[in-house]
């Protein structure tokens, strides 16, 4: 029983007076170090957390969880690669042309690291070529869409050659190119800038931009009116 008059919070000290020093009861409202503090007792909870247990066999094995470096596959990842067949110069070649179109020096160089001693890259080209897989026609003109909207003729001209794409489909790009040469040259000048340089070093700075996306001197003195003689001429 409660007697009157007394807190349950103050139990074991005196009513009307401080705490009796000789009463060791426990406040439920202390914490457990502060109450083994007020008793002379060394706090034991960190020791405990920190000291293996005394049932613990040193011999036995501990797993920790690893972690992979980022990029790293999983080990079963590599199991199924490993067990994967290995895939034909022609199946790696129909790969890359069914997500895009190549031309005939780029698919030899992206196969070139592939090719084993029983294969032959100049024949596989060939068929390729033959069953219309591989079309240098169709790459000319899949660049020229890709790039007419930001390059000028000379610049996807060069890429052409690069590509070692037939002389004649080079040329016929050309002429392609030189009719909308103005127009997508105003496109990509609007874009960048809008108005008329007003002094000669905004002139060059426009001059120099348009010239370095392919556009000829001639297209680009038609566009910045009034430019030094130099950009006057093809």
């Amino acid at each position: 029983m409660i007697r009157k008059g007394r807190s349950l919070s103050h139990a074991g000290r005196q009513a009307d007076g401080p705490r009796n020093e000789e009463d060791d009861s426990f406040d439920p409202f202390e914490s457990f170090e502060a109450h083994d503090r007020a008793a002379g007792k060394s706090p034991q909870r960190a020791q405990f957390e920190s000291s293996p247990s005394a049932d613990s066999d040193p011999s036995e094995t501990t797993y920790t969880r690893s972690r992979r470096a980022p990029g790293e596959a999983k080990p079963e990842d590599e199991a199924k690669k490993s067990n994967r067949p290995a895939r034909s110069l022609k199946g790696r070649a129909l790969g890359y042309l069914s997500r895009r179109e190549y031309s005939r020096s780029e698919l030899a160089r992206k196969l070139k690291p592939f090719v084993e001693e029983t294969d032959s890259l100049e024949p596989l080209l060939d068929n390729l070529e033959a069953e219309n897989w591989l079309s240098n026609s169709r790459f000319a003109e899949s660049l020229i869409h890709r790039r007419a909207s930001r390059l000028g003729a000379s610049r996807i001209v060069g890429e052409l050659k690069q590509h070692a794409v037939d002389p004649t489909l080079v040329e016929e790009a050309k002429a392609q190119l030189r009719e909308t040469e103005l127009a997508r040259a105003q496109a990509v000048w609007r874009k960048k800038f809008g108005e008329l340089p007003e002094t000669p070093a905004e002139r060059a700075k426009q001059a120099r931009f348009l010239a370095s996306r392919g556009f000829s001197g001639a297209t680009i003195g038609k566009i910045l009116k009034g430019i030094d003689e130099e950009w006057s001429g093809d």
